[in-house]
């Protein structure tokens, strides 16, 4: 690549003492263009909006800024030969690290490794300025392109770097929602008052379950580690709907699920409970990506503590030819404080989850002894 500094340093030189501006066919009106054709038969060819910004190129110390692009240069080709990816994007600030001086704003080097047609580097010098170099080993020619690069592959790996940022940053943010199904686990025969063993199911379409939370991740470890740890709070909402004509009744001492009796020509349509919890999960999460920078594969296993903030009976029925609800707010013996385990598989774009509560539902003696398992996807 030596031969490529040395050409790129006499050609900017030579664009650079040009005096005259002709305006290129294939531009638009509104550029200035100069072209450099050099007897070795390579071309340069410069885009500028007016001469005020090719006045603006003076500043620039050629030969401090040819010594900069070649170390510039040369990071992004290790990097690139260190890495299994076809293109290797990156990124330098000189104005930051030399305040008050004369140097580029940004620079991006793009450095693309091509095993039948040889190297190709890209350089851009802030938003206007760019430059493409290729190096051909098949062929003696090197083509040197200075101006606006906003080819599609230009956009791609901007969008690249992007995504790389993203992923590399410690610590993430994002807002996620779960979607699901409840069910009772681990369910313990209920004695009614009489000391009668009574059954009870849940619908399991009917008894669904749904999260907003804002989950939070930070990387454990160094940079490109792919374990985090997850947390954030969340906010729950439970269905329990009941079938066979069963519903929640509240004694004196205890709750009760228990087939509706009276009135006798009534036919409960929906009969649910609801409750609505506030929760923090932590989770030990493993995330990994292909070759290309998506989304490959994730995995993440914790457990969970809530509080109950509140929690309701429903009921829809028809009663003389007229659909009647009936809504009570109540704690109906539930356990206030919630806690369990948790966990989640990804893959590309979706993930599953899964809940189970370690704490029974109602307080012990006070009502059915089960324990909740959710399930469903979560969304992004």
């Amino acid at each position: 690549m030596k031969r490529l500094f040395s050409l790129l340093a006499i050609l900017l030189l030579s664009a650079l003492a040009v005096p005259a501006l002709v305006h290129a066919n294939n531009r638009p009106a509104k550029f200035d263009t100069i072209v450099v054709k050099m007897p070795n038969q390579a071309t340069l060819t410069l885009f500028v909006k007016d001469k005020a910004q090719l006045r603006q190129m003076r500043a620039y110390k050629l030969d401090s800024l040819m010594v900069m692009l070649d170390k510039y240069i040369t990071q992004a080709e290790v990097a690139s030969k260190n890495s299994k990816d076809e293109q290797v994007t990156m990124e330098f600030y000189p104005a930051k690290d030399n305040p008050g001086k004369a140097v580029p704003e940004q620079i991006r080097v793009t450095v693309r490794n091509r095993q039948k047609s040889g190297d190709h580097v890209e350089v851009r010098l802030g938003p206007s300025f760019g430059m493409v170099i290729d190096d051909n080993d098949n062929d003696d020619n090197v083509n040197i392109h200075i101006g606006r690069t906003e080819s599609t592959e230009n956009k791609d790996s901007l969008r690249k770097v992007k995504s790389e940022e993203r992923f590399n940053r410690a610590y993430h943010s994002t807002f996620t929602m779960d979607l699901g199904l409840n069910a009772l686990v681990n369910r313990k025969p209920q004695l009614d008052a009489l000391g009668q063993e009574q059954t009870y199911d849940l619908r399991p379409l009917g008894s669904r379950y749904i999260s907003f939370q804002w989950r939070q991740s930070l990387r454990l470890g160094a940079k490109g580690s792919p374990l985090y740890l997850v947390s954030g709070p969340e906010l729950a909402f439970n269905n329990y709907m009941f079938d066979n004509n069963r519903q929640i009744v509240l004694t004196d001492t205890r709750t009760e699920i228990t087939t509706v009796t009276t009135p006798a020509n009534r036919n409960l349509e929906k009969s649910k409970l609801a409750t609505t919890t506030i929760n923090l999960p932590l989770m030990a999460q493993l995330y990994f990506r292909d070759q290309k920078g998506h989304d490959a594969f994730r995995i993440a296993a914790g457990g969970f503590a809530g509080y109950r903030l509140s929690s309701h009976t429903k009921l829809k029925y028809q009663e003389d030819g007229d659909t009647k609800k009936d809504k009570v707010r109540g704690n109906y013996n539930l356990e206030d404080f919630q806690y369990g385990l948790q966990g989640m598989i990804g893959v590309r774009g979706l993930d599953f989850f899964v809940k189970y509560n370690l704490n029974e539902l109602f307080k012990d003696n006070r009502g059915p002894q089960a324990q909740t398992l959710s399930f469903g996807i979560t969304f992004l």
